[in-house]
């Protein structure tokens, strides 16, 4: 008999294969089982790879779909078309197009739509099965699958709709597709879709990377998340828009320069002192020493001048350290600079940069390129092309003493002689558009205080500075003046500055030496690229006007 410490153990299971190690009867069923199993998955696999090469061998198209092929050896000249040149293609015209996939989907096993899309423009392309050039089923459905953001090579008959094609910037021609290879394919998963970014975006100035949705329960993506996926967010239609119509900008200053014989000069970035007072200049190590980042080509404008080029004038990035996280402030953003010799009077500079901005605004306004770029931006941000200038050649200009009144007289407090704020720039911007029916105007004779230190005073009131202001939409776009050309006057004026500044510093030396040396009167002005972009189409945010803004909360990317 079993101890009572024996028959408290649990019981040892019974071996699979008994005493003798053989399989039980259970395990030799589980084998076959599985074995079973196998052989019909693999039976499955074969009939699988069968009915694939089966389908391959009669895949009729399969030539005229798939990877891009590699050229050949003696590739003959392919002529390509761009979406752009289709609005106005003929019936039955065959053209070749790299554009990428905005839209895949099957609408049937025999039938395919694809919505292409370059740049700004976009085409309904169809691929259905038939035709001369025997389109299977196979490439139908190769190509309804497509990832959307996916670039292909697409060859085609340009055919007219039985109805326009509301979907599409072409609305009177869509494109039959012969051929379709693969150039470059997207992932199938994006942090944001390209469809979503084209909806207008939210406008609180909060920045929110968590998906908002609108009335319509569609994904409404917010600054912030556009920002961070700006490839993504940059290929909208709106945005493509926006950056040409930027690149317009700086072509239309280009051009006013060079009619007006303007020497193009390209300024260093780099100073060993932090200048023009030494507030928001961002400090970086130098080798062995420090250097700042300058804040305008101020002073290398002035010393080009002193070296007797006249009319100097160049394009390029300013720095400004300044923690201001605003709707219109950048960290760095694009200058338009120029600085010409004086010969009667400071308003020969004033005058001459008034007539610049109506230039590139008229130009903005009747060229037929630049006006179909305002509207593809007013879908998205309505308002854009309604920027009002007067019919003349001549902008409206105020003295600051009458822009105070304006202000005194539409109850706003305004000093005499303290600087307009934001809020009182603004206001001014809607009287006078109200009054004198117009988004483009400038302010004269502002108060000395409030200048910087080169700016010439006013010879008969010394209270008063030979400076300007000039904005749009109520909120300044350029700052500019006639600035100190005699040496001594310079330095006095340096010296008295709060804080003082030492002409002699290493700092100021170099630029104080050109007015030792004679320099002749001059003035000139900076203009903000990003602002005139962002207050011209009514962009709530300077950072919609700026390819990769930085800002100080913003590096990358």
């Amino acid at each position: 008999m079993a101890s009572s410490a024996e028959q408290d153990l649990p019981a040892r299971p019974k071996e699979e294969g008994g005493e003798s190690g053989a399989p039980s009867k259970n395990a030799l069923k589980k084998a076959q089982k599985e074995k079973e199993k196998a052989e019909k998955a693999a039976k499955r696999q074969e009939q699988e790879r069968q009915q694939k090469e089966q389908a391959e061998a009669n895949d009729t198209s399969k030539h005229l779909y798939g990877p891009l092929p590699p050229p050949s050896e003696s590739p003959a000249r392919q002529q390509f078309s761009e979406l752009a040149e289709l609005y106005d293609a003929k019936e039955d015209q065959e053209v070749t197009v790299d554009a990428r996939i905005h839209n895949a989907r099957v609408q049937s096993a025999k039938l395919a739509f694809l919505v292409l899309r370059e740049e700004a423009h976009t085409i309904q392309a169809v691929i259905a099965e038939g035709g001369s050039n025997k389109i299977s089923r196979q490439m139908v459905k190769w190509c309804g699958g497509i990832n959307s953001e996916s670039i292909v090579r697409a060859t085609g008959l340009v055919k007219q709709p039985k109805e326009p094609v509301t979907s599409t910037s072409i609305s009177n021609f869509e494109l039959h597709v012969e051929k379709l290879y693969m150039i470059s394919e997207a992932a199938q998963m994006l942090p944001v879709q390209v469809k979503d970014c084209m909806r207008a975006p939210p406008m609180s100035d909060e920045a929110k990377d968590e998906p908002e949705t609108d009335s319509q329960g569609l994904p409404v993506v917010s600054l912030n998340a556009r920002l961070n996926n700006r490839v993504l967010d940059g290929r909208t239609a709106a945005n493509q828009a926006i950056f040409q119509l930027q690149s317009g900008i700086s072509n239309l200053f280009m051009e006013f320069m060079n009619q007006h014989r303007f020497t193009w000069i390209n300024s260093s970035r780099l100073a060993g002192a932090a200048t023009e007072g030494g507030a928001g200049v961002f400090e970086i190590k130098y080798f062995d020493t420090k250097a700042y980042l300058t804040q305008s080509p101020q002073f290398f404008k002035q010393m080009a001048i002193a070296m007797d080029m006249k009319r100097v004038c160049e394009i390029g990035p300013v720095f400004r350290a300044e923690n201001s996280n605003t709707h219109r402030h950048l960290t760095e953003f694009t200058g338009l600079d120029f600085e010409m010799v004086i010969k009667n009077d400071y308003h020969e500079v004033l005058a001459f940069g008034e007539k610049l901005m109506l230039y590139i605004i008229r130009n903005l306004q009747e060229r037929a390129e630049f006006q179909r770029l305002t509207k593809v931006v007013d879908q998205v941000f309505p308002g854009a092309g309604d920027f009002k200038i007067p019919s003349g050649d001549e902008a409206l200009r105020l003295k600051f003493a009458d822009a105070i009144k304006l202000l005194q007289e539409n109850n706003i407090e305004a000093g005499e002689y303290d600087d307009l704020s934001t809020t009182q720039e603004k206001a001014l911007g809607r009287i006078i558009r109200e009054k004198y029916q117009t988004d483009f105007y400038t302010i004269d004779k502002y108060p000395s205080a409030v200048r910087p230190f080169y700016t010439m005073p006013d010879p008969s009131n010394p209270k008063l500075s030979n400076s300007y202001d000039f904005f749009m939409r109520g909120q300044e776009i350029m700052s500019g003046a006639q600035r100190i050309h005699d040496y001594n006057q310079l330095c006095d004026r340096m010296r008295k500055n709060d804080p003082p500044l030492d002409p002699l510093s290493e700092g100021f030396r170099h630029y104080t030496d050109a007015f030792k040396y004679g320099c002749a009167p001059h003035g000139g002005g900076g203009l903000g690229l990003n602002r005139i972009l962002q207050f011209y189409l009514g962009l709530p945010d300077i950072r919609f006007a700026t390819l990769f803004p930085r800002d100080p909360g913003r590096l990358a990317p």
